[in-house]
């Protein structure tokens, strides 16, 4: 491998605040690395896509201690991390060969990388045409904690009423078509944004109802939309979303606690008034990751697969946003701002 330069950012402050790419403090800087040679085992991978997940902003700071993440923040001065699709440029593993495409799940905002092939997964092509960016979002993290999360971890059951928090996110955006259209549950009802996102999720992705949290009147549209409470409540958002859900909860129900994007860029304590509504209804709630249970991976990406070809399942529910180098953060930035509609994905361009 000749000398070759990538372009990549590099975490600069741990901000708990909105990151920036600008200011005096900017979260991230842009910078030039020379790639190091490639050894026995490894790739030389030109990245083609990025995957946009609310998540990674824990990888900057967090409430949590450092030492009980799971897994570690990025050090100040390294590449930020990210999920990525790419393309191999030159490989001295036998089981690769230039022109594969590959997944990364810990990949680096970059232009060009350097990585072990026993850290990257051959992505094959897609039936009916799907597109690849799918082992990003429907296929990939996103859409496997929708359907392990909800049907394995929940236990959620087609007799449930099952209420989703970021709903027309990335993988709530999943959990209302895994619970709709795969489980056949009673009652879905999403959480989303403005009343645009909501009619999305209802009209689009098959919701029974869906629920404005920005309006002033959540609380009483939330219990006019869970007449008979709420069996299982799949957050992604925590915050006051959590703390209204939790007295609707049914007696005895279940709360998988997937993320906690209001939180993520905030120093504030979360206050939650109906706290001990978990005490009063017997509620259990369970935190979960997807690589906590990769047994269940196979058989819930072939579900899916297989879903989406035969039309049950939509998964052109995302936006791949062509982007130079240049400007990756703020496209991820975006998710934050809840600014997308289901999955977001980065499109690398020169």
């Amino acid at each position: 491998m000749a000398n070759t330069t990538s372009k990549q950012w590099i975490l600069s402050d741990r901000t708990t605040s909105l990151p920036t790419i600008s200011g005096p403090k900017p979260t991230f800087t842009l910078s030039t690395a020379e790639l190091p040679p490639l050894q026995e085992g490894q790739l030389l991978v030109q990245v083609r896509y990025f995957s946009n997940d609310a998540g990674i902003r824990t990888f900057i700071s967090c409430t949590v201690d450092q030492e009980r993440m799971y897994v570690p923040p990025v050090p100040i001065g390294a590449p930020m991390r990210a999920g990525l699709l790419g393309e191999v440029l030159e490989s001295k593993s036998p089981d690769f060969k230039s022109g594969d495409f590959v997944f990364a799940g810990s990949g680096s905002w970059a232009e060009k990388i350097v990585v072990n092939a026993a850290d990257v997964q051959l992505t094959p092509p897609l039936p009916s045409g799907l597109s690849m960016t799918h082992y990003l979002g429907a296929f990939g993290g996103t859409g496997l904690t929708a359907h392990v999360g909800l049907l394995h971890v929940a236990q959620a059951k087609p007799e449930h009423t099952i209420v989703v928090s970021a709903a027309a996110g990335a993988t709530g955006s999943m959990v209302v078509q895994v619970a709709v259209k795969l489980l056949g549950a009673k009652r879905v009802v999403g959480i989303a944004g403005g009343p645009e996102k909501c009619a999305w999720v209802r009209d689009y992705l098959g919701a029974h109802a869906c629920v404005d949290y920005k309006s002033p009147t959540f609380k009483e549209d939330l219990k006019a939309a869970t007449p008979d409470e709420v069996d299982i409540f799949f957050d992604n958002v925590g915050g006051p979303v959590l703390d209204g859900v939790l007295a609707r909860m049914k007696r005895y129900g279940v709360v998988a606690v997937c993320g906690s994007v209001a939180t993520y860029s905030s120093d504030e304590p979360m206050a939650l008034r109906n706290w001990f509504e978990i005490v009063s209804q017997r509620l259990t709630l369970k935190g979960f990751f997807i690589f906590d249970h990769m047994d269940k991976v196979p058989e819930a990406r072939e579900a899916l697969i297989k879903a989406a070809a035969e039309g049950r399942i939509k998964v052109d529910i995302e936006q791949v946003v062509p982007a130079k180098i240049e400007e990756v953060p703020n496209v991820w930035i975006d998710v934050l701002k809840g600014v997308n509609k289901g999955k977001s994905v980065t499109k690398l361009i020169a």
